[in-house]
C-alpha cells in the first residue's frame, strides 16, 4: 500500500473577509473532488483571510500513480487561478 499527501498553501489577494475565503476554499475543494478520487480539506490558517492551505491525500498500489495523481491535482489547483500558489510539499510513503 502506497499513502501520498500533499500540502499546498496558497496567496489570496482578493479576498477581504473570512467570507470571501470560504467561497474560493470551497470551490476548490469541490472542483478537486468533482474530477478526481482524493480526499481534500482545508488544514490550516481558517481564520487568515488571505492565506489558504489544503491538505490531499491519496492511497494506491503502485508509487507512480501516486505520485502522479497528486502532481495533477496541484497542476489542476494551480490552473483554476483562483488564488496564488505558494508553495506545495509531497511525501509518498510506503507501508
Amino acid at each position: 500500500m502506497v499513502l501520498g499527501a500533499l500540502r499546498v498553501e496558497f496567496f489570496l489577494a482578493d479576498s477581504h473577509s473570512l467570507k470571501g475565503k470560504r467561497k474560493v476554499v470551497r470551490s476548490m475543494v469541490d472542483k478537486v473532488k468533482a474530477k478526481f478520487n482524493v480526499s481534500i480539506a482545508e488544514i490550516d490558517s481558517n481564520d487568515k483571510w488571505q492565506k489558504i492551505e489544503l491538505g490531499i491525500a491519496v492511497i494506491g498500489n503502485d508509487r507512480r500513480y501516486v505520485d502522479s495523481c497528486l502532481n495533477h491535482v496541484r497542476d489542476f489547483l494551480e490552473s483554476l487561478y483562483l488564488a496564488e500558489l505558494i508553495h506545495a510539499e509531497t511525501e509518498v510513503i510506503n507501508l
